[in-house]
């Protein structure tokens, strides 16, 4: 298990972030917040993948509306986002937000940003300050340069330092950047400086190849450094998908167990079957097992297969049409190709429960 930096730890809703908690996995919703229905649909959707934390973005009177009746109508904890108007977050916090993301730099005047901080502190819900590269402070702009990883982290310092001024030090800190290299060293250089729970994000990431990747090499750098209590993957795409790619990273590095880890070997001229089509349909039919922890390998050929087969839950060796199935590394029986779906969920329908 990597050890994690020790942090404070802060409940939005039930759920913890920091401390000895497990690491979640947030999203955001993509319609317009006044489109309820569409709101609601997408949140539902973001739940049957296990998302967490739901983001909603209220920029206005029609949007705060619309928060409200979602707040009634679902039950993940709903994070408001702010920016600019500080009215804004005293309706989100009025109509029951679980937590509120601001930047206490755009709000306005000391007087607004103490307004929403008192409100926050009556109604016992965290604030997240959120930095990224396109929001730093004009004048750290002009005393750095550009929104170098020192601009950022001091923006969100100075910014920490605003909170506490009113007492308020229910805190997570975000400071996200589009560049990976920038990212992480903000990340870095913050969690040096503050104990409060960090959200991990490489902001504006892009469509789902290229920003699973800039998010993977990111998030997945600092999280095995110990860095990182809450995480959203940011891509130009379904917020589901941020969603799965979200908890990949997490069971790639050990750090949540979170429904089956298929293990397929890459492709050659030794495999005598469709490995692609028979690993696609796997993973398809094994996704709604979330509570589900174990390794199903797929391997399509007798160089690697058998050996590698026997060091998973349950492990399929291929040959020419047929596999050689594994369980917890004896040899059980053969099975035709045909039956690989059929066999696998019957075995997880079986398979006792792990919860995450």
């Amino acid at each position: 298990m990597i050890p994690r930096r020790e942090t404070r730890q802060v409940s939005v809703a039930d759920v913890k972030i920091g401390g000895d908690a497990p690491i979640t996995v947030q999203s955001m919703t993509t319609p317009k917040t006044e489109d309820v229905e569409a709101v609601v649909a997408e949140i539902n959707r973001l739940e049957e993948v296990g998302c967490e934390i739901v983001r909603i973005t209220v920029p206005d009177d029609k949007a705060a509306d619309g928060f409200a009746e979602i707040r009634r109508r679902v039950k993940v904890p709903l994070v408001a986002d702010i920016h600019f108007n500080y009215r804004m977050a005293l309706r989100a916090i009025e109509a029951g937000a679980d937590k509120i993301r601001i930047n206490p730099g755009n709000i306005g005047s000391v007087e607004r940003v103490g307004a929403v901080l008192k409100a926050a502190k009556e109604r016992d819900i965290p604030i997240r300050i959120g930095v990224n590269s396109g929001s730093v402070e004009r004048e750290l702009l002009e005393k750095y340069g550009y929104p170098s990883p020192e601009a950022m982290v001091e923006s969100a310092i100075r910014n920490v330092e605003i909170c506490q001024d009113f007492g308020f030090d229910d805190i997570v800190i975000s400071v996200k950047a589009s560049d990976v290299p920038t990212m992480i060293q903000c990340y870095q250089m913050l969690s040096e400086r503050v104990d409060f729970p960090l959200h991990l994000g490489v902001t504006e990431a892009g469509l789902k190849e290229k920003g699973s990747i800039k998010s993977s090499i990111g998030i997945g750098t600092l999280l095995y450094q110990g860095i990182g209590d809450t995480i959203r993957v940011s891509l130009t795409e379904d917020p589901v998908d941020e969603v799965k790619v979200g908890f990949e990273i997490l069971k790639s590095l050990g750090l949540r167990n979170y429904g089956v880890n298929v293990v397929a070997c890459p492709t050659c001229g030794r495999i005598e079957v469709d490995l692609i089509s028979i690993v696609s349909k796997v993973e398809e039919q094994l996704e709604k097992y979330k509570e589900k922890n174990l390794t199903v390998s797929i391997l399509g050929c007798a160089v690697n297969g058998p050996g590698e087969a026997r060091e998973a839950d349950i492990g399929l060796a291929f040959g020419k049409g047929s596999a050689l199935v594994y369980k917890k590394g004896v040899k059980e029986r053969m099975i035709h190709e045909d039956e690989v779906i059929d066999y696998l969920v019957d075995e997880l329908e079986n398979w006792p429960e792990n919860n995450c």
